[in-house]
């Protein structure tokens, strides 16, 4: 959705240097265009699919519209597996809430998925939340969300989306000019013509503390976010080869204490102009009704 639009030639050769980076947790969904599609040519290609720690996500149908119902669960993982050319996924995850089906109904759907071999998510627990973590996105930190801390204590890990704020944080963006006409981020918030200077100086600060490393802009973000836990699991996306190198390099870098705190200090004090999506995009994400108990 960044465009332009590698070829197929090249976007093969993207999952080739991923899996040569030894990347092994790839990630997709069923509403990423063909992206399911494509992994699944490569699997077919390579025969590399039980190297691969593969997850995908549904609720976003063909159409747009959002369920969460069991009946589409079933459909949507029969429609991946098919795409995917496999047949299980490792970890598969409710993309959305329709908010009006019980978050009960859907989990207990996908355990049946489970039962049959379809997906290898741990039963009767969640194994793994996906919410966007930055530093321009720490609400999973607000302890009135509490999420994070939940997870930790529940033993969830967090897999965490666009690390690098949708490439904002890569060092390479100066203005709203510098994207494709079609690219989708010319729709959000952050990076409207009054919102993006304001948030360069965030990525300004980032910059200067990378060059006294002497890495990229994007190893440091990596690399701040890695030192958050080790049960926070970036993942950043790419179509290419160059940045995903960048970006394998984080789990080199060490930051002593003094500079952790630095950077934390600079990030919590930062005010983010604009939202994560644009309205409409905030509504989807919403919270589901409670479950109706039948009494006999």
């Amino acid at each position: 959705m960044y465009h332009p639009r590698p070829t197929d030639a090249e976007r093969l050769g993207v999952l080739d240097a991923v899996f040569d980076k030894g990347i092994r947790h790839w990630d997709t969904a069923d509403c990423y265009e063909d992206n399911e599609a494509l992994i699944g040519r490569w699997f077919q290609c390579t025969g590399k699919r039980d190297q691969i720690f593969l997850a995908s996500k549904f609720a976003v149908t063909p159409t747009g519209e959002v369920r969460n119902d069991a009946k589409y669960v079933r459909e949507a993982c029969d429609r991946s597996l098919q795409a995917l050319g496999v047949g299980h996924i490792d970890l598969y995850y409710c993309h959305r809430m329709d908010g009006v089906t019980p978050i009960e109904e859907t989990v207990r759907a996908m355990a049946q998925l489970k039962d049959e071999g379809k997906i290898r998510n741990a039963v009767h627990r969640i194994s793994a939340v996906q919410v966007e973590y930055s530093p321009f996105s720490l609400d999973i930190e607000d302890p009135d969300i509490n999420l994070l801390s939940t997870c930790r204590k529940l033993g969830v890990a967090i897999v965490a989306y666009s690390p690098l704020g949708r490439g904002f944080l890569g060092g390479q963006l100066r203005s709203p000019n510098d994207l494709h006409p079609d690219d989708v981020r010319r729709g959000l918030p952050r990076f409207s013509k009054d919102n993006f200077p304001k948030n360069l100086e965030l990525v300004d600060f980032f910059h200067k503390m990378a060059t006294r490393h002497g890495v990229s802009v994007s190893t440091l973000v990596l690399a701040w976010l890695l030192h958050q836990g080790e049960d926070i699991l970036p993942i950043p996306g790419s179509t290419n080869p160059e940045n995903i190198c960048l970006n394998a390099k984080a789990v080199n870098i060490s930051l002593t204490d003094d500079e952790v705190a630095e950077i934390r200090a600079v990030v919590d004090s930062a005010s983010t102009s604009g939202g994560r999506y644009p309205e409409g995009g905030m509504a989807l994400l919403a919270d589901t009704p409670p479950l109706k108990i039948l009494s006999t």
